[in-house]
């Protein structure tokens, strides 16, 4: 049986773009006589609110975009992600790290640059060969760290890894570019790239679909499930919505969001057709 999922962070109300990505995944699931599966995504305790989580969650009901069983929260999952860490710990593919963004951003400098990865520079690796008793002092001492993946090692343990992806076929994987990435954060136990992986485990997604903008972070996520000996579902990246202007749709551009559509007076029906009509060519 296929099993999507629609994933959003709470940091803000739904747009047209996360309206199209859930109508993608509900569809989808329908078609195939599958499962469509709703999790919210709230590990940075920060920015995601108890309100836009409500939120989103009515103005689903409201578009008629019903999913299947219990809404999964990763906030209340957190031994989940610490489990897979202690598990990566212990094949000696994690180190703690204690710089700053600041420290980080100045060895860069001083290195003339760094290599850019698809999130960014590429972390320089000043934490790497720190002595374990060493970061367990500092830890002892209440210094909080995060906690790194040893990208290079990892790869090596795991070997070659491909991916099924519905518009691009099979794809091979580049998780060296990433860097050493980080899985747990100093102001959380988990980072989006070990939640998603573990919790799609858990709640057995066999086809994830996401936009295109998260595509080369597949690379590290195959990487974790073949560590983690998770299953590996299949892929579809779809493209991104974009406005008038060209630009894609964001919370944080304050894009026109799902409330203010319903308070205008429009159906669900019209702003479905409305995420629709804004929708590059489907590729298959």
């Amino acid at each position: 049986m296929r099993v999507t999922r629609f994933a959003p962070s709470p940091t803000g109300h739904l747009h047209l773009g996360s309206v199209y990505s859930a109508l993608f995944a509900w569809r989808l699931a329908k078609d195939l006589g599958g499962r469509f599966l709703l999790r919210l995504e709230d590990i940075d305790q920060t920015r995601c609110k108890p309100e836009f989580a409500a939120r989103m969650l009515d103005d689903l009901a409201w578009l008629g975009l019903d999913w299947d069983g219990e809404v999964r929260v990763q906030s209340q999952h957190f031994d989940d992600y610490r489990a897979s860490l202690t598990r990566l710990d212990s094949m000696g593919l994690l180190y703690p790290c204690f710089c700053t963004r600041a420290q980080i951003a100045s060895e860069i400098e001083a290195a003339g640059g760094a290599p850019h990865g698809p999130d960014g520079p590429v972390y320089p690796g000043i934490c790497r060969d720190l002595p374990r008793s060493d970061a367990e002092a500092r830890i002892a001492a209440g210094e909080q760290p995060a906690w790194r993946l040893d990208v290079v090692r990892a790869v090596k343990r795991a070997g070659p890894l491909k991916y099924h992806d519905h518009v691009r076929g099979k794809t091979a994987c580049k998780p060296l570019r990433f860097g050493d990435v980080v899985l747990a954060r100093k102001d959380s136990p988990t980072s989006y790239h070990l939640s998603v992986t573990v919790d799609d485990a858990l709640q057995g997604v066999t086809l994830v679909t996401r936009g295109e903008d998260l595509l080369h972070a597949t690379d590290i996520h195959r990487l974790l499930q073949a560590l983690l000996g998770l299953p590996e579902p299949d892929y579809w990246h779809h493209p991104l919505l974009l406005g008038p202007d060209g630009k894609r749709f964001a919370k944080r551009d304050k894009s026109v969001s799902v409330p203010d559509l319903r308070m205008a007076g429009h159906s669900p029906a019209e702003v479905l057709a409305m995420a629709e009509a804004l929708a590059p060519p489907a590729r298959t």
